[in-house]
């Protein structure tokens, strides 16, 4: 009797070794990213910012010129830097993402 258009049990034997393996993979690149250090800083340089790969934040340094500069501007490095911060470790984690799914459209993934 036919398969009824089911793959043989080869395919699908390889199919879930695939699919384990890029669990795996996305396990380890979830830790990678979480050791990550990626800084954002201000066009001064005189706010920076870290994130984690996976945008968690991790520290801030502000200059004391730019703290005795007062609130104003103090926020807007501090916005600046985070930004930064955050577009470049957003970056890395989908071209990261885009390296472990070999450039596959996955749901979910921003593809």
């Amino acid at each position: 009797m036919a398969g009824f258009g089911l793959p043989n049990f080869g395919q699908l034997t390889e199919a879930f070794r695939k699919a384990q393996q890029i669990q795996q993979d996305a396990q380890k690149l979830q830790d990678e990213l979480d050791a990550m250090e990626v800084e954002g800083s201000s066009a001064d340089g005189r706010a920076s910012v870290w994130l984690s790969g996976n945008q968690q934040p991790i520290r801030v340094r502000f200059a004391p010129e730019l703290v005795a500069e007062g609130t104003a501007a103090t926020e807007a490095a501090a916005f600046e830097a985070l930004k930064a911060a955050y577009d470049s470790s957003t970056a890395t984690m989908k071209e990261r993402m885009e390296e472990l799914t070999g450039g596959l459209n996955l749901p979910g993934l921003g593809g």
